[in-house]
């Protein structure tokens, strides 16, 4: 949560009630996380064939937990899957949010 954190003008907050925790980038949101979960796991906004390719490649990645399976991979924080590829997924998510910001402004 602490990575997410530290990102620029990266906000949260529990829109969906006390148990579900939010991370935004310019009020857009970039990853979302369960917090009454025995398992830690992470939604994560991913391009659709990377998210592809995560879930063919890995156990722990599956297609988005009640978001759009599409743009959206549950990623289980586990100790399963590295810290670089863990903080790659939370880049990549952060990314594509805000390539889509500055799209939406032009």
């Amino acid at each position: 949560m602490e990575y997410c954190c530290n990102k620029p003008e990266v906000s949260y907050d529990t829109p969906f009630g006390p148990d579900t925790l939010v991370f935004r980038v310019r009020n857009k949101i970039f990853a979302l996380t369960g917090l009454t979960e025995p398992e830690f796991k992470v939604n994560l906004k991913c391009d659709p064939e990377y998210a592809i390719q995560l879930r063919e490649q890995y156990d722990e990645i599956t297609s988005g937990y009640h978001m759009n399976k599409k743009h959206w991979n549950t990623v289980k924080f586990d100790g399963a899957l590295s810290e670089n590829l863990l903080k790659k997924l939370v880049d990549h998510s952060y990314q594509l949010v805000v390539n889509g910001l500055v799209k939406n402004k032009l």
